[in-house]
């Protein structure tokens, strides 16, 4: 059997070419600087203060480059540790910072197990790499034990109902293939797949795409030999019972079961989170942010502060403006889900002048308006915007 240290020297992944650091950034979610902050530090962390990051199973590099790149390019004072196991994905990582002339990483091979052991961390990113491990609630906590006195989590697992078709291909392709060296694996499973019937759950699945990306995709979405899911349920229970709290799943809204249908007002919070996932159907991965058991309150950004900067995510303040101010409504494409944001003509005015620089405080009194008729216009215009992740607060600008 294929190990996962095997695997990823074989496959670093995901697959990247370092030149193309040169001419593109892969940005995402976690670990942006304003979402981190927005999610974990309320959306006013002081970033003159160091920020001291571990990127925990940092792969190729894609999340490590991204925060790097912020952090360097806003001159925030920072240092992070990169930790994976496989030298070959490593080796990549370093190349891409190289390209970047990011100097303020510094690159371990090892296990996210040993995490306490490089320090204290104000923030951690670990994406795609906990439900790979073949104790996954080991990972959590060893991730816990590295964790600073007020910071907090970014992470990726994956997610049941939208990866429909993946176990029982991993499950095929390792019965047949488990004995065989990686890339002759590879080529087996490939043959094997071009066979499949397109009714099969898996090539009807629009939501999975790795396989046709890259070889590394393929192996890791198919041939993978660690791999689980966890839905809502599952995933908030492993934090509890490892040290943590969740702040919150990214976008907010995705996780609400009031876009489908009403619901009942006594449902619990993760019960009604839990419904959203079946009754969306198409989550293949969850994107949250966790902080230290107890701490989770007022850890999120409310958007009631006037000292609170926001940011438009993926929208041109100007144009979202224009469409407010014409009575259009705002269309948002999350994650396979759809909906339109209606928002107050009104609001216009207040939208355009969001730039990352200005706080609410100015804001309203650049309009004009005094702390009621804001809060109240304010809070009309932005509570769909900041709950589908379009609008964030953070001072990382400032």
């Amino acid at each position: 059997m294929v190990t996962v240290k095997e695997q990823y020297e074989a496959f670093p992944y995901p697959e990247r070419d370092p030149a193309e650091e040169r001419t593109r950034l892969i940005t995402g979610s976690p670990s942006h600087p304003v979402e981190l902050d927005h999610y974990v530090f309320a959306g006013k962390r002081d970033w003159r203060q160091p920020l001291r990051v571990l990127v925990a199973g940092g792969g190729t590099g894609d999340g490590l480059i991204q925060i790097g790149h912020y952090l360097k390019l806003l001159g925030r004072p920072h240092e992070i540790v990169y930790l994976d196991l496989s030298t070959a994905s490593r080796r990549v990582a370093e190349a891409r910072a190289r390209v970047r002339g990011l100097t303020s990483i510094t690159f371990h091979t090892g296990s996210l197990l040993d995490a306490a052991e490089f320090g204290a961390f104000d923030y951690i990113d670990c994406c795609g790499v906990l439900h790979h491990l073949p104790d996954p609630d080991a990972g959590f906590r060893a991730l816990r034990a590295a964790l600073a006195p007020g910071g907090g989590m970014g992470f990726m697992v994956y997610a049941p109902y939208g990866r429909t078709g993946v176990y029982p291909l991993q499950e095929a392709f390792a019965a047949l293939f488990a004995d065989l060296p990686p890339r002759k694996r590879l080529k087996a499973a490939r043959a094997a797949f071009d066979r499949l019937p397109e009714g099969h759950p898996f090539k009807r699945n629009p939501h999975l795409g790795d396989h046709r990306a890259s070889d590394a995709g393929f192996y890791d979405l198919l041939l993978h030999g660690q791999d689980r899911a966890y839905d809502v349920a599952e995933l908030v229970a492993t934090l509890e019972r490892t040290g943590w709290a969740l702040s919150s799943f990214t976008p907010p809204a995705a996780y609400d079961p009031g876009r489908f249908a009403p619901v009942p007002k006594a449902m619990d919070p993760v019960a009604r989170m839990a419904l959203a996932e079946k009754l969306a159907g198409t989550m293949r991965v969850h994107i949250a942010y966790a902080v230290a058991a107890g701490t989770a309150a007022g850890r999120v950004a409310d958007g009631r502060d006037p000292a609170l900067v926001p940011h438009l995510i993926g929208v041109a303040p100007g144009a979202l403006a224009k469409a407010v101010a014409a009575g259009r409504p705002v269309p948002v494409t999350s994650g396979g889900a759809r909906t339109e944001l209606k928002l107050p003509r009104e609001a216009a005015q207040l939208l355009a002048q969001i730039n990352g620089k200005r706080a609410l405080g100015e804001i309203a009194g650049s309009a004009g308006l005094d702390d009621a008729r804001f809060a109240a216009l304010w809070a009309r215009a932005t509570e769909g915007l900041t709950r589908w992740g379009l609008l964030l607060y953070s001072n990382f600008l400032r």
